[in-house]
């Protein structure tokens, strides 16, 4: 198979593309690839100041590749040019078009216009895989008209509209993904009908939005914590739930609303899941239903505290909650879902620390977000804090709470704070600018200057409360920003991996463990 490597750092457009003298961008290598040719992309921002010329239309049978390993972690492609799709009307804003038999593997692709989609597939059968999906305006992924995709192992995030959507008559196989915080996870209207399997589906909107007269197929997906319904079923859509020969396996729990909202005209059979019979609504017959065990975990939603009480501590937290998280034990848990991610060297080394230990299931959840409670209880395992105030009864926290002990330790340490009305709020997420708050609050750290924020291209976000705190976390190298090191995103919650990175960091200044060779920790 012949090969085109791209760099945008070293990289010439009038040079060979061989791995010796590269292509500087995407546009010029697609323009010389046949069927066949492997683009292979270094490390860098593929962007319209680089040269890059939008929509990147990937010929049939050529493959796109970056950092498969790390799911396109350093390799960010961003920006957007107008499609006009025969069967959409208007321009599409739109990063990728992929052709008959693409691939694009281990790249992060972000589509920050107005309506912006990252990939669009129309009538085409390309791969997409272990790819990070992140910030964009509409979706991730849009499949469209005829479109027969594999979409497999990407991770979906922060994505205003859904994570993936299907219309038209679009099939295909949505496999393996992980649909986080990003509008409705999975989108599914007009007539499509791909087979959706074994996706992790968490803290969106709806986890898995079908209408119109749609026909997916749903297979052992867990869709969870979301602030609507695991599943929502509208119009005359029909989701194929499971059969006595082929049982559905799906575990929809916990979400705000309903685990199975039905508003659609017909009846659904949903055979061999798991749900909640409570928070079922609708016509639906349960066959073989499984009811999820009672959450013991603390439950996840919400945005994060903003500035708690002032001066005291910033903030805390982070979702998927519950005692599982806290303090680690005297043996080392081997995680099992944290290999090829961008912060495991940060979580390991925490883990034979005895810092963290992760959930009973030996998940750590990397891509989850934290909350307070958690948080409160991961503060004290890394800080041990003494106390500096007196203690103070929240309302919302009683003696009986898992987490009361270390909620009060972090209070009283001053590494966190609570609210004028004398609550806490733990089952709320922490944002990235309360954890670095926190930590420079509670460890008393001094000394950053005010041009330290120039490091961030979106400084203008930055609360006005948390300005010298970032300015200090900048220059002692405690914050961590992946994918994109001039990208704050002060206010966005944070993930699990996000502040054990940052924990981590922290521990680093007080020469406490050894640093750790990431791209993504910031130098101010």
């Amino acid at each position: 198979m012949a090969q085109i490597y791209v760099n945008p750092a070293t990289g010439n457009d009038n040079a060979a593309g061989s791995q010796s003298a590269p292509f500087k961008t995407i546009s010029k290598a697609v323009t010389q690839a046949q069927s066949n040719t492997t683009i292979q992309l270094a490390a860098g921002n593929y962007n319209a100041a680089n040269g890059e010329v939008f929509p990147l239309r990937v010929p049939s049978g050529v493959i796109v590749i970056g950092n498969e390993a790390n799911k396109g972690s350093g390799i960010l492609i961003e920006g957007s040019g107008t499609y006009s799709s025969p069967n959409s009307s208007g321009g599409q804003n739109v990063t990728m078009v992929l052709g008959n038999n693409a691939q694009l593997v281990g790249v992060t692709v972000t589509n920050l216009s107005s309506r912006g989609t990252a990939v669009w597939i129309e009538s085409t059968t390309p791969t997409v895989k272990n790819c990070t999906f992140i910030n964009s305006k509409r979706e991730g992924v849009f499949v469209t008209a005829n479109g027969t995709p594999v979409i497999r192992g990407n991770l979906f995030t922060q994505n205003l509209g859904n994570g993936i959507s299907l219309a038209g008559d679009a099939r295909g196989e949505i496999r393996g993904n992980t649909c986080k915080n990003t509008g409705y996870g999975i989108s599914i209207a007009e007539r499509a009908a791909p087979l959706v399997i074994d996706n992790q589906i968490s803290e969106n909107r709806s986890g898995i939005f079908v209408s119109g007269d749609s026909r997916p197929k749903l297979r052992n997906n867990l869709s969870e914590r979301n602030t609507d319904d695991g599943l929502t079923v509208i119009t005359t859509a029909l989701p194929d739930l499971g059969t006595n020969s082929d049982p559905g396996g799906n575990i929809l729990r916990y979400n705000d609303k309903f685990d199975l909202q039905n508003t659609s005209s017909n009846k659904l059979v949903a055979v061999g899941n798991q749900m909640n019979p409570a928070k079922v609504q609708g016509n639906v017959e349960l066959v073989n239903n499984q009811t999820p065990p009672v959450d013991t975990t603390g439950g996840g939603g919400g945005a994060g505290d903003g500035a708690g009480d002032g001066a005291g501590g910033g903030a805390g937290g982070g979702a998927g909650g519950g005692a599982g998280d806290g303090a680690g034990g005297d043996t080392v848990v081997e995680l099992t879902d944290i290999a090829g991610h961008w912060a495991a060297a940060f979580i390991q080394e925490l883990v034979e620390q005895n810092i963290i230990s992760g959930f009973p299931d030996k998940t750590f959840k990397p891509n989850a977000s934290m909350t307070r409670a958690q948080y409160a209880a991961l503060l004290t395992k890394a800080f041990n804090p003494p106390a500096k105030r007196n203690a103070i009864a929240f309302v919302d926290v009683s003696q009986t709470f898992w987490g009361f002990n270390a909620i009060q330790q972090a209070y009283r340490g001053e590494f966190l704070s609570g609210f004028p009305d004398r609550t806490f709020k733990p089952n709320q997420n922490v944002q990235r600018v309360q954890v670095i708050v926190s930590l420079i609050n509670g460890l008393k750290l001094t000394g950053g200057a005010a041009t330290a924020l120039n490091t961030f291209d979106d400084r203008a976000s930055i609360p006005d409360y948390a300005k010298d705190e970032v300015a200090t976390a900048t220059q002692k190298r405690i914050i961590v920003n992946q994918p994109n090191l001039k990208k704050l995103n002060p206010t966005r919650d944070a993930t699990r991996g996000e502040v054990a990175a940052m924990v981590y960091q922290a521990l680093v200044d007080a020469n406490r463990l050894q640093p750790i060779d990431s791209p993504f920790i910031v130098t101010g």
